[in-house]
């Protein structure tokens, strides 16, 4: 799921938001990333940027699954 950069901690560590969780990161793959830009995130490493609409889209396509897994799952 992509995530919003809200801080630089260091030239290679963000801090990363997603729908309220806050992570730390490491961003010496997308050095030109800067504080408002969305990342994907793997294994604690941002590996690329992406504009505001794709992400945005990729946020929603997430929920949409979420939200029809918990309709489908009787556990939850």
């Amino acid at each position: 799921m992509p995530g919003q950069l809200v801080e630089r901690l260091d030239d290679d560590i963000g801090v990363i938001a997603y729908d309220g969780l806050k992570q730390r990161a490491n961003l010496a793959f997308v050095p030109e990333a800067a504080v408002g830009d969305y990342v994907l995130v793997h294994a604690g490493f941002a590996i690329s940027r992406l504009d505001a609409d794709e992400a945005e889209r990729s946020i929603a396509e997430f929920r949409a699954l979420e939200a029809s897994r918990r309709v489908t799952d009787p556990t939850s």
